[in-house]
């Protein structure tokens, strides 16, 4: 007899940026010459400093079950983070150390939305949000921009957007897919619409801080008049290349964090502890000893940009953080290549793991159908390879 599932399960999504990997690992395996620029994973092994801090842990045996909200010490260097890269003030209760930064997010939503709130989700957004939306139980708003205002939300549409069901916001600054960095002025301004919604919680999700090329990060808690109601989250996976670590945070008012750690105790427990112990190194050594990781992905953008500007119908903008390009493609919708009919940025992106054996990811798993999303989270000599591959698919 088949199983019976629940509905909630039936209505989740897979991610389609997993989907796609695991399709090009498959084809990998059966020999096909795939270029991968579908996961966003930095190329980069963990710092040596980091893993030494690892090997000590292990050495000092610390191997029993860590605290719910993670290590004190380790909360205590989150705090310093905080206060040197990004001018915020918190205590140590108000930190909750998670298994990564997409249960920091999931737990913010499951204690912050109830069954019906809406929740408003600037478009494009990251593939999770949506379904951490769905999965708390709160209705999806679409908040859709477009690659003319480099995919960033205006006050105008932040206002028309909000109502008095209007519970959350999952914020992304830098973002993935668009790689889009809001200035200060922006999210002033986005926070003045804010403060007239008193009832409106923002989840700032920026784990993609020091991969910006913008100049100096603005954060969306340093607005005082909304700290309370800006859940801060972060992680160590993307800038210190610690994907497997599985290491994130948050910081929150007291009632918030205290309620995340809660959902935590019944869910997961403490973070793992050695990573945790590598993780304190991590924060307190800063940007400074990552600075090559961003100065080569920087490289890559400019190299990356150039390559794709001279894709005929491909419509790009240059990207001031992480490390993704996100074009519109509409311009191959409706034709025919290699006797694929092109209906979608989907369909595209099939075209292109097939033809060119390159894989992307479709816009539309992150609400803008319009439009591919290219990791450059790989070598110079990949990335040539791969678009070089792209053009001539498309030439078609």
């Amino acid at each position: 007899m088949e199983p019976i599932l629940s509905s909630r399960i039936k209505t989740l999504s897979t991610s389609q940026t997993i989907a796609m990997a695991e399709r090009a690992a498959e084809l990998k395996e059966e020999g096909v010459d795939i270029i991968s620029l579908s996961l966003g994973e930095p190329d980069f092994d963990t710092p040596e400093f980091i893993v030494d801090a690892a090997r000590k842990a292990l050495d000092d045996h610390f191997f029993k079950y860590p605290p719910i909200v993670g290590y004190k010490d380790l909360r205590e260097a989150i705090v310093r983070k905080l206060k040197k890269d990004n001018h915020l003030d918190y205590k140590v209760d108000q930190i909750v150390v998670s298994t990564g930064s997409k249960q920091s997010i999931f737990n913010a939503a499951m204690v912050l939305a109830s069954p019906g709130d809406e929740v408003l989700l600037p478009s494009p957004y990251w593939v999770s949000y949506i379904e951490i939306a769905k999965l708390v139980g709160g209705k999806p708003v679409r908040i859709k921009t477009t690659i003319e205002n480099d995919f960033k939300i205006t006050p105008e549409q932040l206002e028309a957007a909000i109502t008095p069901k209007t519970k959350l916001m999952i914020f992304n600054s830098p973002s993935n897919p668009s790689g889009s960095v809001y200035s200060k002025a922006e999210l002033a301004a986005l926070g003045e619409v804010l403060k007239k919604h008193p009832q409106v919680y923002v989840i700032a999700d920026e784990i993609y801080e020091y991969i910006n090329f913008s100049g100096a990060f603005a954060s969306f808690a340093e607005i005082d008049a909304l700290k309370d109601r800006i859940i801060t989250v972060n992680g160590v996976s993307k800038a210190y290349a610690m994907t497997g670590w599985r290491v994130g945070y948050m910081a929150a008012h007291p009632t918030i964090a205290k309620a995340c750690a809660k959902i935590q105790s019944q869910v997961t427990s403490g973070a793992n502890s050695i990573a945790q112990k590598a993780t304190i190194i991590a924060l307190d050594g800063g940007k400074k000893r990552l600075q090559y990781m961003i100065d080569a992905y920087d490289e890559r953008r400019h190299l990356v940009y150039k390559l794709l500007k001279e894709i005929p119908g491909f419509k790009v903008n240059m990207p001031t953080g992480a490390f993704y390009f996100f074009p519109d493609v509409s311009a191959y919708f409706g034709k025919t290549l290699g006797g694929h009919k092109i209906e979608s940025a989907t369909d595209l992106s099939m075209y292109l793991l097939e033809e060119a054996k390159v894989a992307t990811v479709t816009g539309a798993a992150f609400g803008n159908p319009e439009c591919l999303r290219f990791s450059y989270a790989t070598s110079k000599e990949e990335l040539k390879e791969a678009l070089a591959r792209v053009k001539k698919a498309l030439e078609a």
